[in-house]
This record gives structure tokens, C-alpha cells and sequence, in this order.
């Protein structure tokens, strides 16, 4: 517990990061190839960990949390186009395979649970995807090694850390920071995808702050088939740039400027066009790990674990749980505590020591709270995200965290703890 724990609490020198001169913000969207990495491997170890409890009342060790996107190759024109090699997705692991159950020997029919999921869900998230013909799914997942598999099944109660990892996590968000997940929410949502369809589900979106002025970058693949000519190309990038700009008013009052496809060149006849709405559609590759941060954003300017979260076993991987936890004591801290501006906290595990007795925490702050008071609230406040960690696992399961996808709410914390 937090007393067993090293709790360092600090104050921040320097500037934050919303007063910095100059500020880099990324997101990766739902259908950009490091993302459906992400998204692919976390429903796979979501699934897996649905059939274990399901059928035996608890969740077996497994890590999904390796998979590559090899991009197809595709020719796309206006009003219509036409995949020529399907893309290749493969989730690599290790999971528990054979159980033993009154006597006899129950087979994890893991494959199956890993194609099905992961068919499943392309198919519902990605409109132009034929999944039985543009993609290829494939896994190769085998045995845990006979150490982390003790490790994952000695723990008494209150599991034991499977790995010597870092969680990092920062609060609140920056104007720059809500605008770029806010952009790529936009363009990805229902309500925009029945207005202009012809916007695909893969959007990038970099922003850059220097002072006053904040600059975003959106790349989004467009859907040829839905799109006639170079005119109603043209037509479809200004309104979508119209509507960001419409959003961007209500969250700041910065001046904002978005470059919308940057590489095209109207004049050389470059458009930024797919057959799928996907840019892997046509070599453009993924991985789990490159991509968004647990909680949706790269963040350059900020502290942030390298750790790839995605498809880690929710029970006792400290790279995914601890991000989680991070997240959390920031959250509340600076939320609750008045006079704390901006806040991180990085938590270190030891592998083979239970979960809720990390190696080191480090809660550094900013702004006019003093260093006691915050030092007093976080010792409560930590004690209590620690012994939530036994039972994070359910809120994986429930869904009630963003980890790193597109297209979804930054979540609202103190609500979710609510439920």
C-alpha cells in the first residue's frame, strides 16, 4: 500500500505546458493503421478474457499485445476504384491454451476467438471495408513462458506485477490538446459521417500551438466512389474545414487555422483518395505501440510512457493498468485539490511484488496549492486509486476506459466512478 510504497510529491519548476511558447499535439484516428493495430489486439485480449471468465470463473494469463498491419495495394479514381492486394493483419501473443478442469483437459479455442472478434469488429467500424476480401486476418499466438505464468497465477488475492514498468499520466488538458481529440471525434462521428460520407475513418490529426495561434493539421482519407469529380472533392474538404472551425470556436478563443489534406495539389491533380476510406488500403503500414497514448493523444511536450497497452492482460500488466491508475490520481488531484494547475504522476512496479505496492510514485504539480496540503490529500488519494487495482480489470472489460482508440469521448472520470 502507499505506505509501504516510495511517494515523492514535488512541485514543478518551470513554465506548464499551456503557457509554453510553442505546443505539438497528435492524434491517430480509428482508421489509421497504428490504431486498428491497437484496437485489433485489445479486442482480441478482451474476448479471450470474456471466454476464460465466462467458462471458468477467471481470467487465464495471456498478452496479445503484438500485431502488424501490412498495407495492400489499391487504385482509386473519382466515382469508383478497386482494391488489387488485400491488406494483412496478424496479432501475435501468448495466452493459455489448455485448462485443466475436473479431471480433464478443456482446448482454448483461442484462434477462433481471435479471427471472429476481430472480423466482428472491422466490420462494424469501417463502412467500405469488405472484410472477406480487402484484408487478410491471421495470428499466431502460443504458451506463456513458465515464468510470467507463475507470475500470473501465484498471486494470493491481490495479483502480482508481471513486468518492471512505468505508468505516466498527465492533467488537465490543454486548449490544443481538447481540439485535436475533439477534431478527429468530429470527423469520425455518426452525426458527421451521415452528413458527409464521403470523409473515410482515417484521419490524422496534428496540432501546433505557437502562443496564440494554434494550427491543425488534418489528414483524411476520402472515399472515391462517393466522390464524382475533383469539384465535389474540393467541396466536401472546405465544408469539413468549415465545420471544424465551428467546433474550434467553442473551445477556444485562439485564433485557429486548418490545413485540411495538405499534400494535395489541385492543380498536378493529387487528391488524397481511397477505395476503402483507409490509407493501409494502399501500402501504408501499422503497429501496436506507435500510436496514440492511453488516453488518445501523443503529446510530445508532455512526460508519457513508451509502453504499448493495447491487448496486455488486464489482471496484472502494470503497462497497461498503471497508465490507467496514473490517469486516475491526476484526474481527481486536479479536479479536487484547489490551486493545483497541471499535475503528472509516474508510477514504477517491481515484477513479481503485488500490484498495489509499487516501487515508486512520483506526483509532481503546478501552481499555488502548497506543497502539505497536496502532499496530505494525495497520500488519501493514492491509497484509494491502489486498492482499486485488484479490480481494474473490469473496468477493461466494461470499456470504461479510453486507451488509445479514435472516435471516442475523452472520459468523463469522475462520472465513470460514479457508475
Amino acid at each position: 500500500m502507499v505506505a509501504e510504497s516510495r511517494l515523492v510529491i514535488s512541485r514543478g519548476r518551470g513554465l506548464t505546458v499551456s503557457s509554453r511558447p510553442i505546443e505539438m499535439v497528435e492524434r491517430k484516428g480509428k482508421g489509421h493503421p497504428d490504431t486498428i493495430c491497437d484496437r485489433a489486439a485489445e479486442e482480441a485480449s478482451i474476448s479471450l478474457s470474456k471466454y476464460y471468465l465466462e467458462r471458468y470463473g477467471r481470467i487465464f494469463h495471456h498478452n496479445l499485445d503484438k500485431c502488424v498491419l501490412v498495407g495492400g495495394q489499391a487504385r482509386a479514381w473519382f466515382g469508383g476504384g478497386e482494391v488489387l492486394e488485400p491488406m494483412y493483419l496478424m496479432i501475435v501473443g501468448r495466452a493459455t491454451t489448455r485448462i485443466e478442469k475436473g479431471g480433464s483437459t478443456d482446448a482454448v479455442p483461442v484462434g477462433s476467438i481471435i479471427l471472429g472478434t476481430i472480423k466482428s469488429w472491422l466490420r462494424r467500424e469501417f463502412r467500405f471495408l469488405d472484410v472477406d476480401s480487402h484484408v487478410v486476418v491471421d495470428y499466431r499466438v502460443k504458451p506463456g513462458s513458465a515464468d510470467l505464468v507463475h507470475v500470473f497465477e501465484s498471486g494470493s488475492g491481490v495479483p502480482l506485477a508481471n513486468d518492471t514498468s512505468l505508468g505516466v499520466a498527465f492533467a488537465p488538458r490543454t486548449e490544443t490538446e481538447r481540439l485535436v481529440t475533439e477534431t478527429e471525434r468530429l470527423l469520425n462521428s455518426p452525426e458527421f459521417k451521415a452528413r458527409r460520407p464521403e470523409v473515410g475513418e482515417d484521419v490524422k490529426v496534428m496540432g501546433l500551438r505557437e502562443n496564440d495561434r494554434i494550427s491543425l493539421t488534418v489528414a483524411a482519407a476520402m472515399v472515391s466512389r462517393l466522390l464524382e469529380s475533383k469539384e465535389k472533392y474540393i467541396s466536401v474538404v472546405e465544408e469539413a474545414k468549415e465545420e471544424i472551425l465551428k467546433m474550434a470556436s467553442r473551445i477556444t478563443d485562439k485564433e485557429v487555422e486548418v490545413n485540411f489534406n495538405a499534400a494535395d495539389d489541385y492543380e498536378r491533380g493529387r487528391y488524397y483518395l481511397t477505395v476503402t476510406g483507409l490509407s493501409a488500403e494502399n501500402g501504408d503500414d501499422g503497429q501496436v505501440g506507435r500510436g496514440n497514448r492511453v488516453g488518445g493523444l501523443i503529446t510530445p511536450m508532455r512526460p508519457m510512457s513508451l509502453e504499448a497497452a493495447a491487448g496486455k492482460n488486464p489482471v496484472n500488466h502494470v503497462g497497461k493498468i498503471y497508465n490507467i491508475a496514473a490517469q486516475e490520481i491526476v484526474d481527481r488531484l486536479t479536479s479536487e485539490v484547489r490551486g493545483v494547475e497541471e499535475a503528472y504522476c509516474y508510477m514504477l512496479s517491481k515484477i513479481g511484488h503485488p500490484i498495489d505496492e509499487p516501487q515508486a510514485i512520483h506526483i509532481e504539480y503546478y501552481g499555488s496549492a502548497g506543497e502539505d496540503a497536496v502532499r496530505r490529500y494525495a497520500e488519501s488519494l493514492v491509497e484509494d486509486e491502489l486498492s482499486r487495482l485488484p479490480r481494474i480489470w473490469e473496468g477493461i472489460l466494461q470499456r470504461r476506459y479510453d486507451l488509445f482508440r479514435g472516435g471516442e469521448a475523452w472520459p468523463d472520470w469522475a462520472a465513470r466512478r460514479r457508475a
